[in-house]
């Protein structure tokens, strides 16, 4: 069984900065790749940055030059630090790792959620 445990939201100013932790842990082999998406109200889940095990990152649009998604391996956690922050930022941001805890079998795991909350 595998956890996911993500922190760091909080309320911020437009323009504003937040950085979101993401630690991973219980029975883990290897982690393909580990992200953030995010969830407003009334809007579906979308992904916000992923980060794969080759060090390959891939970003929403709306974040490009803003945030920034980076790993530690050695303490199986996922960072995201965000500057400039918009109003529309404002989400759920959940981690997500797919994540090996078995030779061969791989699942998708989430976090419980952390609140973002950008005022203009």
């Amino acid at each position: 069984q595998v956890q996911l445990m993500d922190s760091g939201g909080e309320v911020a100013q437009s323009g504003g900065s937040l950085s979101l932790s993401c630690v991973a842990a219980g029975r883990i082999l290897s982690i393909v790749n580990m992200g953030w998406y995010r969830q407003a109200p009334g809007k579906q889940r979308e992904l916000v940055a992923t980060l794969n095990s080759g060090g390959g990152r891939v970003y929403a649009d709306s974040v490009k030059g803003r945030f920034t998604i980076s790993r530690d391996n050695a303490k199986n956690a996922v960072y995201l630090q965000m500057n400039n922050l918009k109003p529309e930022d404002t989400a759920v941001y959940y981690c997500n790792g797919r994540i090996y805890s078995d030779p061969g079998k791989w699942n998708d795991y989430w976090g419980q959620g952390t609140q973002v909350t950008v005022s203009s």
